[in-house]
């Protein structure tokens, strides 16, 4: 059970940057984790949207927003959406919820059409501040959001999300890090230290993908 405030975080939260990958063309969108449906006004074209959403509060506010909503997770519902049928589908945030993501990926090729697209986000495990703190604090304390989000069952490097995508049969036509570190001027010397031996990849919560079926 989430309190009111996490609540209310969870149902306003809104990924603009997520916007630039998607693709130019599309008619049947299938977004798994819709929440409240926020991402369907960064979606200029006419289109079908459909949600999947677990949480029943959220679930209802998209129905307000989105052609069809399935209420449940994807392993629940997923005999209730069509075979190739979407031509995007959108997963921002889930795949780290999951316990066996490469299953989903597996089942979600069934749901697209051969030339659909599929837009994830992905938290990253090498972020700066999430490594300071394993490394320079010696600790893993799970929080309420985040990399070492409590919900969160998997854990990704930029490495290991382009391997997951690979071995399951996709292909990635755009990959790129966002929503990059915010760094106190008194840490800047530590965060140099570690991007200078550990890689730029360090320096974002997240990596945005578009890939396509191979």
């Amino acid at each position: 059970m989430i309190d009111e405030q996490a609540q209310q975080a969870y149902f306003n939260y809104m990924r603009p940057e997520m916007v630039s990958f998607l693709p130019n063309e599309y008619a049947k969108i299938l977004e798994v984790g819709c929440n409240v449906g926020n991402f369907r006004q960064y979606v200029s074209k006419p289109c079908e949207y459909w949600g999947v959403e677990p949480f029943e509060q959220a679930a209802e506010v998209a129905k307000t927003r989105l052609n069809k909503v399935l209420i449940g997770f994807y392993n629940e519902v997923e005999n209730k959406i069509p075979d190739n049928y979407f031509d995007l589908v959108i997963a921002n945030d889930v795949i780290e919820h999951m316990e066996q993501p490469w299953n989903f990926l597996r089942s979600i090729k069934k749901k697209m059409t051969e030339d659909a697209k599929i837009v994830l986000s992905i938290p990253n495990f090498r972020y700066y501040e999430n490594i300071k703190e394993i490394l320079a604090e010696k600790d893993w304390k799970y929080k309420d959001c985040g990399i070492l989000d409590i919900t969160h069952l998997r854990f990704f490097t930029e490495k290991s999300i382009i391997r997951l995508l690979l071995e399951n049969g996709f292909e990635i036509e755009k990959m790129q890090g966002i929503n990059p570190v915010k760094v106190r001027k008194r840490h800047l010397p530590l965060y140099w230290l570690f991007k200078c031996f550990w890689g730029k990849d360090i320096e974002f919560v997240q990596f945005g993908v578009r890939a396509k079926i191979k």
